[in-house]
């Protein structure tokens, strides 16, 4: 007569090892998604930062300051293009600071900030996310018939 041992057998501990191995995969490609969720909004927030500081130097000059078409002039002596991580001020002869740091996530050398007129402006940032609802609102917001935006660009412009 046989008897009936204890144990698992091989078909049984695939079936384990095969569930286990799809959940790991889920939650790892959750967790990616995540991280890319986070920085969008750390982008989106740095952004509304600037906007705030730019609107900061607009009442004090009536004026934003001029730009390039990929940077703003504010750094330095007031005239310098700002680069991620600079101090946007007016310059001599006033030492205002309007942002002490400005944010890593808009990459002001790839075009990506562009200083319109001096009672306008359009900032915007990619965001990896592409079906972040914020993003159609946001460039529904600021019209610009010389601008065209991409499908993952957030924009922050004007009042």
């Amino acid at each position: 007569m046989k008897t009936k041992t204890s144990g698992f057998t091989l078909i049984e501990l695939l079936v384990v090892i095969s569930i286990i191995g799809t959940l790991v995969g889920l939650i790892v490609n959750n967790m990616a998604s995540a991280r890319a969720r986070a920085r969008d909004s750390s982008k989106k927030s740095g952004l509304t930062q600037l906007k705030t500081a730019l609107r900061l130097y607009y009442n004090d000059y009536q004026q934003y300051p001029e730009g390039n078409g990929f940077s703003i002039n504010g750094c330095g002596d007031g005239d310098d293009p700002c680069t991620p991580g600079g101090t946007f001020s007016a310059g001599l002869p006033d030492p205002t600071i309007y942002m002490r740091q400005l944010p890593p996530s808009v990459n002001y050398q790839s075009g990506l900030v562009a200083g319109l007129t001096n009672d306008e402006f359009i900032a915007k940032a990619i965001l990896e996310n592409a079906s972040d609802p914020d993003i159609l609102p946001s460039q529904e917001a600021c019209p610009c018939a010389s601008c065209s935006f991409a499908e993952t660009e957030y924009i922050v412009c004007a009042d």
